[in-house]
């Protein structure tokens, strides 16, 4: 008997009126299998306190954030990443999108960086997968693209 592939762990932590669990789950396993190709992750939904206590306490910069990425080196499990629904809430509302669109393309941003992209030193690679991706899975505008702008 073959064991079952395992697949992407979604933790909602934060009182997250209005998030669609299921279609989330559905695009972490979709992450999983086309971007991740195969490679699985934990993502926490959480509010900008944890945030910026995860930030204060790994990387030493005191602030909330979007999103966060911590990778693992052992396959099959990339690592995990936090995200603040409160701060997806806002930006969905300043960009003109749903809030599900938002968390989506803060788990793509945080998958790609769990893969060992980096936007801050790669001449520009991480934001072509980023809009590759983007576009692929129907996404609005990407947070590497907007600072861009």
């Amino acid at each position: 008997m073959e064991p079952e592939p395992q697949s992407p762990v979604l933790i909602f932590q934060s009182r997250a009126a209005g998030i669609g669990r299921k279609p989330l789950r559905d695009y972490a396993a979709r992450l999983s299998a086309e971007v991740a190709r195969g490679g699985i992750f934990t993502c926490l939904f959480t509010g900008d306190r944890r945030l910026r206590e995860l930030n204060r306490r790994f990387l030493g910069k005191d602030y909330a954030t979007d999103v966060l990425s911590f990778p693992q080196a052992s396959f099959p499990s990339l690592g995990e990443i936090a995200v603040s629904v409160a701060r997806a809430r806002q930006q969905a509302r300043e960009y003109g999108h749903s809030l599900e669109d938002e968390l989506k393309i803060l788990m793509l941003h945080g998958v790609l960086h769990l893969m060992g992209h980096d936007h801050e030193s790669d001449s520009g690679a991480m934001r072509r997968l980023e809009t590759r991706w983007r576009k692929r899975f129907g996404l609005p505008h990407g947070l590497i693209e907007r600072g861009s702008k």
